[in-house]
């Protein structure tokens, strides 16, 4: 049977819960008579700047039937949408305790009337929603009030595959909970779950209501938002996601800044690089993204970028494959310049690219590459 990823969600029927622990930290004997192995003085760090989230908003009911004028009559009903309430909880992490910022998914606050905002000393504070990214799953919120503490972000661009990290959240509702892994794999992408994927994988324990918090390193420093799960059977199977915390903190700025994100596009579509397309076009690189179509008149082609092409940085960052390419360019501010590295049959060179708003993209047929 196929499986499908499904999106952690903030609400949930609270049932029978199994908890499965992962011993990431039992590859680290302690003396006989030292201290045993512990993380726990870096959770007394990081935790007090991951909270709890409730939501209360509401969502338009689709029902055939509503739409029957007669049905309608026959309940009483009134004309136009008919809406639900909904409550619904998360998680978010502090990321400036000078002003408040809380980094969250966008899922959590999507339909959001009213969000309310608990600290781990107990504290419930009215949030104000600053902007959100559903491309990216992220939202950013503002909370007022003092002693705050903020969780220190960290590159999530130097992460590896096997460093320990902490997943930080609010599980079930149960308030906050810490469960510990390994990064599993980077970069992934092609879940169908966001527009925008470059997710961390990993397999601490993440459930409904960890949306939204904390993926954290044994430093303490804040690595990824934890955002999705793929779960045949609803509960955690050790494979999570987050968004990486260089993604985040890029929509955030941009939301803080001009109060939405316009993502860009520079009118090439491509692919991985594989160990075949690198032999037919004289490289020996494997990572990176081989450039297959150019839209004409785009700013790509005015660049001077080639049908070949093989993107290997962005700005001067390496990238793994195509989905980074298409990334970082949609990170990128409509009109800002980026540096396209590209690899043409062995000679690299840089290219300057004017990014383009992603709104006048044109659509594709069906089953066709969109250009980025």
């Amino acid at each position: 049977m196929t499986e499908f990823p499904r999106r952690l969600l903030a609400g949930f029927a609270l049932g029978a819960i199994l908890v499965a622990g992962t011993p990431a930290f039992a590859a680290f004997p302690s003396a006989p008579d030292g201290p045993a192995p512990t993380v726990a003085p870096v959770l007394r760090q990081v935790t007090p700047g991951v909270v709890n989230i409730a939501v209360q908003g509401r969502v338009r009911v689709n029902n055939p039937l509503l739409a029957d004028p007669f049905f309608r009559q026959f309940f009483n009903l009134p004309n136009g949408p008919v809406e639900r309430r909904t409550q619904a909880s998360g998680s978010g992490v502090i990321v400036d305790a000078e002003k408040g910022y809380v980094l969250t998914n966008n899922h959590v606050v999507e339909n959001a009337d009213v969000i309310d905002v608990t600290l781990r000393d107990r504290r419930t504070i009215r949030a104000r929603l600053v902007g959100r990214d559903p491309q990216t799953d992220i939202a950013v919120l503002q909370i007022k009030a003092d002693n705050l503490v903020a969780v220190p972000m960290g590159d999530s661009d130097k992460s590896e595959v096997g460093d320990f990290v902490l997943a930080i959240g609010n599980p079930f509702g149960l308030g906050q909970t810490v469960t510990s892994g390994i990064i599993s794999a980077l970069g992934r992408s092609g879940l169908g779950i966001e527009g925008f994927e470059d997710f961390i994988q990993t397999d601490a324990a993440i459930n409904p209501g960890n949306s939204g918090g904390a993926l954290v390193d044994l430093k303490g420093r804040l690595i990824g938002i934890n955002t999705a799960i793929l779960a045949p059977a609803g509960g955690n199977v050790g494979v999570g996601f987050a968004v990486p915390i260089n993604m985040a903190k890029s929509i955030m700025e941009q939301l803080l800044r001009y109060g939405s994100v316009e993502h860009g596009r520079i009118g090439v579509s491509g692919q991985d690089m594989t160990a075949e397309i690198a032999r037919g076009l004289g490289t020996g690189r494997i990572d990176g993204g081989v450039v297959t179509a150019i839209e004409p008149g785009s700013p790509a082609d005015q660049a001077g970028v080639k049908t070949g092409d093989v993107i290997v940085a962005v700005d001067h960052e390496p990238v793994r494959n195509w989905m980074s390419v298409v990334n970082r360019i949609a990170l990128a501010r409509v009109d800002q310049d980026v540096t396209l590295t590209v690899d043409r049959r062995g000679s690299v060179q840089d290219l300057h690219v004017t990014v383009a708003p992603a709104a006048t993209r044109p659509r594709q047929a069906r089953g066709s590459e969109d250009y980025q």
